[in-house]
């Protein structure tokens, strides 16, 4: 199934979307830590694209998929090789909902937090709904994989700068995850190393480290087996030019040509998500409105922390959309 109807290309072509004026909006995908048993209930209840897009996944899965995300066990949906997919297919059915409901006739970007990097670039055309669940399957299972063979273990370091971080982070031998917003940065690697990191947090200048319930180090040199054999993965894979423009979480920088979008989702698995960069890079491009396809309002928590100028919506309970 192609990612828009030819009417839906047509509201993100900015030669005939005049009469269909807007001001310039952007969308946010989650990452992995933002999915919850239920997820897609409403959508897939409500809006026969979504019943589509689910039936589909289910498909190509080869399991249950809508019954975990619907009902759960909730042990189930947040296993990686099940939670990426369930965010993905979540992220991509309410960007489409809002497209068919014309909300995105003058959408500049996508943006997405780790896994939703993959969300963006489904939506801005880079490959098809199927491809695009097919490469997050194979994304989860390398990461699942990478963590049940290592002991690894996140930490999130609140109120400090990254300055503090890279200084800490080096001290206890382990990497920058992520680069949230202002205040908020966490830290990956070996578990008892991680454990050391959020001991030392308070003395090296931070109020508070909070250890994340995460499987794995993700974002960490713990990764290095998922990204390469990702790179073999992506390696054969169809790749377009993005519609609009898509920034990458490994510089905070768009990024357009195919095989660069390729050669950062591989980076991408070991390096810092560098999601202020993201966020501050669109600000640039003068976008300030949002839609966030995806739950929990995270990334909106983020964004306050950013700019205030920065407004976003949620779009991923069928109530959204109403």
């Amino acid at each position: 199934m192609g990612w828009w109807t030819t009417a839906e290309k047509r509201l993100f072509n900015p030669a005939v979307s005049g009469q269909l004026k807007s001001m310039a909006v952007g969308l946010l995908f989650s990452g992995q830590g933002a999915q919850r048993v239920g997820m897609g209930r409403t959508l897939y209840d409500n809006a026969p694209s979504a019943r589509l897009l689910y039936d589909e996944a289910n498909h190509v899965l080869g399991y249950d998929f809508k019954k975990i995300c619907f009902e759960g066990p909730e042990e189930e949906l947040t296993q990686t090789r099940v939670c990426q997919p369930a965010l993905y297919v979540l992220g991509f059915a309410s960007a489409k909902i809002l497209a068919e409901k014309e909300k995105l006739s003058d959408c500049k970007a996508a943006l997405g937090l780790s896994l939703g990097e993959l969300t963006a670039l489904a939506a801005a055309g880079v490959f098809d709904f199927a491809t695009g669940l097919r490469l997050v399957a194979a994304r989860a299972e390398l990461m699942q994989k990478a963590c049940e063979t290592t002991k690894g273990g996140m930490a999130a370091l609140i109120g400090g700068d990254r300055a503090l971080a890279e200084a800490l982070a080096k001290e206890c031998d382990i990497d920058l995850a992520n680069l949230n917003c202002p205040g908020q940065i966490v830290v990956s690697g070996e578990a008892d190393k991680v454990t050391k990191a959020a001991g030392l947090a308070k003395e090296r200048g931070f109020k508070m480290a909070m250890p994340l319930k995460v499987a794995g180090a993700y974002h960490s040199r713990l990764m290095s087996g998922a990204s390469a054999a990702y790179a073999d993965v992506l390696k054969d894979a169809e790749f377009k030019t993005p519609r609009f423009t898509v920034y990458t979480n490994v510089t905070g920088k768009e990024v357009s040509a195919p095989e660069d979008i390729k050669a950062a989702l591989v980076k991408q698995i070991v390096s810092p998500v560098c999601w202020e960069d993201c966020q501050r890079a669109a600000l640039a491009q003068g976008i300030t409105e949002y839609y966030e396809c995806g739950l929990g309002a995270v990334l909106a928590g983020f964004a306050k922390r950013i700019d205030k100028a920065i407004v976003i919506k949620q779009a991923c309970e069928w109530a959204d959309f109403e």
